[in-house]
């Protein structure tokens, strides 16, 4: 089942290379690295679309073993520590009167960093990132494009006026370095015919070059910046796809929890009440989903 779900050529790509010989005298072959491999993009007609083929390997790499207890944690995988990165960790505290499952850091639990427990309670944090799902999934459904727009400007230099202004810089850079290519092209011909010194030529194709050199640099800067809106908008329409795949939803599942939630960060928990272990306490959850990141929705 595996090696069909990993399987490329699914989605209309021919796949060459995908084996080599270690040596001559060995019969057996050894698998390739995708660098590797020779990929020929719509060689045939997909089975799947790539889109899918690529979140498929997404949730394949979030997949997790049973743990000791026999059972996959419904957060294993993508629960981690604010402070020190690590993946956090299922924990089970049982008693005659009561059973108590958690989560804390790996670094804490394995004493491989200095770190503090992060301690979660697991039905809180069920609750806690079921309560905000249905907030931003119901948002979505009953405003679809209020929603696409916010993605977009939620992204580093989302709005439309930025970019229009970033459009129009980059023109002008692009039309000035243009300009700059003629210049030089009629100082060398003004140096070969005689017009100007050796000198003269040297002096002025430096300034033109050090003035091209540094438009080229703004120009590439401002086409990134610019990309990364395009590609913004892409993403809010993933996102959007899953949402209406799931217009509702009984309970937090595994397959519906790696759908939607890229990672989830958990923040030490912090007294409100001033006393170090104070009974009113606020813990801080970070939810970054699948091709947006955090969502901050208007009040």
């Amino acid at each position: 089942m595996a090696h069909i779900l990993e399987n490329r050529e699914y989605t209309g790509c021919l796949v060459n290379f995908k084996t080599e010989k270690v040596s001559y005298k060995v019969k057996q072959s050894k698998e390739n690295p995708v660098e590797k491999q020779a990929i020929f993009e719509n060689h045939h007609e997909a089975i799947i679309d790539r889109e899918t083929w690529e979140r498929v390997q997404e949730l394949r790499k979030q997949r997790k073993r049973p743990n000791r207890y026999d059972e996959v944690g419904l957060f294993s995988g993508i629960l981690f520590c604010a402070d020190c990165g690590s993946v956090m960790y299922q924990q089970r505290y049982q008693t005659d009167k009561r059973r108590q499952d958690c989560y804390i850091c790996g670094s804490y639990k394995k004493r491989t960093a200095d770190c503090t427990a992060h301690f979660i309670r697991t039905d809180l944090l069920t609750a806690g990132v079921t309560e905000n799902l249905r907030k931003v999934t119901s948002y979505a459904a009953k405003h679809e494009a209020r929603f696409m727009k916010l993605l977009t400007e939620q992204t580093e230099d989302g709005g439309k006026r930025r970019n229009a202004t970033k459009k129009k810089e980059l023109e002008a850079a692009e039309k000035r370095i243009a300009e700059l290519s003629a210049i030089f092209k009629r100082l060398y011909e003004d140096s070969v015919t005689g017009r100007i010194s050796d000198e003269r030529f040297t002096e002025l194709s430096a300034d033109y070059e050090a003035e091209q050199k540094e438009l080229k640099e703004k120009a590439a800067a401002l086409q990134s910046e610019l990309s990364k809106t395009l590609e913004a908008t892409a993403n809010a329409e993933k996102f959007m796809k899953v949402v209406r795949k799931y217009t509702s939803f009984e309970e937090l599942t595994p397959t519906l929890l790696r759908e939607f939630v890229e990672k989830i960060v958990i923040h030490e928990s912090e007294a409100l009440d001033g006393k170090r272990r104070g009974k009113l306490r606020r813990q801080e959850i970070e939810i970054y989903y699948s091709f947006v990141g955090k969502v901050e929705l208007p009040d």
